[in-house]
């Protein structure tokens, strides 16, 4: 896909780091003139994604190597499902299959969390996003994983938005003076997020104009008296060990968005099979 720019980079240092000198159990059992066929197969239920990088890893170790994939991209899948085939050169596919494997089943296993983060809110409003607690190097895949899961993507970057959090507040002398700093230094189509843990910051992060106020480890009880009392003069964020709580109730509070770090930084991958 076009829209990774350094995808074929971050592969050439990932084959790097996996074949080193060289992949010498393949070179010294395998014939150089050796094709062979295989299948990519599910071995649980879930959602795919990343279907197009098996190619880009191959296509970088050899131009004969064609993956055919069998399903689209987010699609949910059934254990023992073959989502793409594939046919060409034996060694390139067993040099290239661990790099391929590990992209497509992380990524695969960020989609099929936030499909269920998804599911357990619908109907009620409220979006579920990512973070920035991304693996280096990977969060452009990441993220696209996320919305392919049918979520919804945190600011990319520190440029892309402006979140003062606790150590801001403390750092600049205050949520009032934080914002107004902020709302004079920022361009004027960034928004304004202040994360708050109290009632008297809730309150105060409203009052000086947070564009979205971010509801941080607090109760249910709390997020929903915050809410109203916010009553839509700003957005609300439900944040803080979200993936341990009941999701479903907290997006009944009427937030607008909850936002789940376990989406990438702990997320365990799709088990994918790649069988000649």
């Amino acid at each position: 896909m076009s829209e990774f720019f350094g995808l074929d980079e971050l592969i050439a240092v990932a084959l790097r780091e996996d074949v080193g000198a060289g992949d010498v159990t393949t070179l010294a059992c395998v014939p150089e003139d050796a094709v062979s066929r295989g299948v990519f197969r599910v071995k649980e239920d879930g959602v795919i994604c990343g279907l197009f990088i098996p190619q880009r890893v191959f296509a970088a170790l050899s131009p004969v190597v064609t993956v055919t994939p069998l399903v689209r991209e987010g699609a949910a899948v059934k254990s023992g499902e073959i989502i793409a085939e594939l046919e060409g050169a034996s060694r390139a596919i067993l040099t290239g299959e661990r790099v391929a494997l590990n992209l497509l089943q992380r990524l695969s296993g960020i989609a099929t969390r936030t499909s269920k983060a998804v599911s357990a809110v619908r109907g009620t409003g409220a979006k579920i996003l990512d973070t920035r607690k991304t693996t280096p190097g990977l969060r452009a895949l990441e993220k696209y994983a996320v919305r392919a899961g049918g979520g919804h993507n945190h600011r990319f970057g520190l440029g892309d938005g402006v979140l003062i959090k606790d150590n801001h507040i403390k750092a600049s002398g205050g949520i009032t003076r934080a914002v107004a700093s902020a709302r004079a230094a920022a361009p004027h189509t960034l928004k304004i997020e202040v994360e708050t843990e109290t009632p008297e910051q809730v309150s105060e992060a409203l009052y000086a104009g947070a564009d979205i106020i971010m509801l941080d480890n607090m109760t249910t009880e709390a997020m929903a008296a915050a809410v109203r009392f916010i009553a839509g003069r700003a957005l609300t964020e439900a944040s803080g060990n979200m993936d341990a709580r009941d999701l479903r109730e907290v997006a009944e509070t009427g937030v607008d968005f909850i936002s789940l770090g376990a989406l990438t930084h702990s997320v365990r991958a799709l088990d994918i099979s790649l069988k000649f």
